[in-house]
């Protein structure tokens, strides 16, 4: 027997989530990492609300929550006067259970991955780094190289999480286009006094450029990240008293103290594939951003769980491996259009000519007044900055309509008192839906395929999310729905069952959820 089914090369946030997921499910796994410790700074910061929701799946959420400070507004300040709020958590509400952005530094945040790793009986192994693979149609033969010399495994599947220099695509001979932006980034954490230090991210302007605020630990420190203007210079020597005028003249804030300062160059790159036989690239090996929305982490996290899930149901014979090509197209789509969007946006607002600074001075602030003052706002921004509009509509996993649902769509959180629709989904198995009465067809297919079958009532909240009484949905485990059916019709439920047997879908044997 082969000791490991999925080596996992890199050891940030992607490649620990992907990690903690296979060994929940019972998979076999190895993680490598050349640095020999977690990384002590702390560049992204964002959680939000799907992250969560996945996590919630992982049994992470309470913990990633109490040790993070949850944000539940934008203000947008210019010349140091408060143009705008947008109330994001008021937008939240009954969309998710998570409704706000989380601050929750990534030390801290790899910290408790690694922790819940070692619970879960997977230590990383530091100051080791895949140097070469070959692949055949049923294994991959990776090299390695550590302190303690070369070593060759044969794993079932690699999984490429090593950063933007990922040598696992490297290895492969995948482009990685796209480029590195003119400007210099600078970040600190810092104590500070002033009007847009408040519990919310402030988002600060003038013609200099901008800044980016938000409290970060709960000892009163805040995260503060801009653009190092040109005229200032860029030397080894370089440090926080080289833009502390620029910062305070921006912001209106006094910079008392100073925890930790950096500077950074940010890329927009995408991979031009996420697969290639048995190997798979996520997270920043396989797509980078401009830091705009706090996406980057985020959606690292989303291809690890949307990758777990599908290795595990292959590895374990309970879904065909045609699956496994779903993975890159999901992810790809969602990657490219996040790398766009990020794009234009950092591009319009960094920008050092006048373009820039009339966008930033002239046109910002008094569109997002105007935008803010329509009580639509809050939702949109939610949905926008969340990721719960991720959806797979066109992939070769999603069938079928019903109301306002459509096969690849995120599973509508539905809260009904102290329980809500997302509980059965911390077993992270396959599972149907009934929202109404379930009938005989539906308890026969549940029967007859050993899925779980969960039925809720058809309640105010199910009509505000448009879906009709009676809908069936099958679930996947990653909250996503698979295939849904407006109706309970024979025909409907025929279509359902012969979308399961298509890809060989099995039911988890029933046991205790070790979350």
């Amino acid at each position: 027997m082969n000791d490991t089914q999925v080596l996992i090369a890199g050891a940030g946030p992607t490649g620990m989530v992907l990690a903690l997921w296979l060994t929940r499910a019972g998979v076999r796994v190895r993680i490598v990492d050349p640095r020999m410790s977690a990384g002590e700074a702390s560049r992204a910061m964002a959680v939000h609300a799907r992250t969560l929701e996945l996590y919630d799946q992982l049994g992470l959420a309470e913990a990633v929550v109490s040790g993070g400070i949850p944000m539940d507004h934008i203000c947008v300040r210019t010349k140091g006067v408060k143009r705008a709020t947008v109330a994001i958590g008021a937008g939240g509400e009954g969309i998710s259970p998570f409704p706000y952005v989380l601050t929750y530094p990534q030390d801290d945040h790899e910290r408790l991955l690694e922790k819940a790793l070692l619970a879960a009986g997977v230590a990383i192994e530091r100051g080791t780094q895949v140097v070469g693979l070959d692949q055949t149609s049923t294994s991959v033969h990776v090299r390695l190289d550590s302190a303690s010399g070369a070593e060759r495994v044969h794993v079932d599947y690699l999984c490429g999480c090593d950063g933007a220099g990922s040598r696992v695509r490297h290895a492969l001979g995948l482009d990685f286009a796209g480029g590195t932006y003119d400007q210099t980034f600078y970040v600190t954490d810092a104590m500070v006094e002033g009007a847009a230090a408040e519990l919310g991210v402030s988002l600060c302007t003038n013609a200099e450029g901008f800044c980016l605020i938000m409290p970060v630990r709960r000892t009163g420190a805040y995260r503060l990240i801009g653009v190092v203007q040109d005229s200032q210079g860029r030397g080894e020597d370089f440090t926080f008293e080289d833009v502390r005028g620029q910062v305070e003249r921006t912001t209106g804030l006094k910079v008392n103290e100073v925890n930790w300062f950096s500077t950074y160059r940010s890329h927009h790159r995408m991979a031009s594939s996420f697969a290639s036989g048995r190997v798979f690239l996520a997270g920043d090996a396989a797509h980078i951003h401009s830091p705009a929305g706090g996406q980057g982490m985020n959606t690292g996290i989303g291809d690890a769980i949307n990758l777990g899930w599908k290795l595990a149901s292959v590895l374990h014979r309970r879904a065909d491996a045609s699956i496994l090509a779903t993975y890159a197209t999901e992810r790809m789509a969602f990657a490219r259009q996040l790398l766009q969007s990020t794009d234009r946006a950092f591009r319009l607002i960094a920008s050092d000519g006048s373009i820039g600074r009339v966008w930033r001075t002239g046109i910002l602030p008094y569109l997002i007044r105007a935008v803010a003052a329509w009580k639509g706002t809050p939702r949109l921004a939610f949905r926008v900055v969340s990721q719960i509009r991720i959806a797979y509509h066109d992939s070769a996993l999603s069938a079928g309509r019903a109301g306002n649902l459509r096969g690849g769509d995120r599973l509508p959180w539905l809260p009904v008192g102290e329980v809500s629709n997302f509980e059965p989904l911390t077993s992270r198995d396959w599972q149907l839906h009934v929202y109404g009465e379930p009938g005989p067809g539906v308890r026969r297919l549940a029967y007859n395929t050993g899925l779980p079958l969960h039925g809720y009532i058809h309640g105010e909240k199910a009509q505000a999310a448009g879906i009709p009484v009676g809908t069936v949905c099958l679930v996947r485990p990653d909250g996503y729905i698979a295939m849904v059916r407006g109706d309970q019709e024979e025909s409907g439920l025929v279509d359902m069952a012969n979308y399961i047997a298509r890809f060989a879908i099995v039911a988890n044997p029933p046991k205790h959820t070790n979350r």
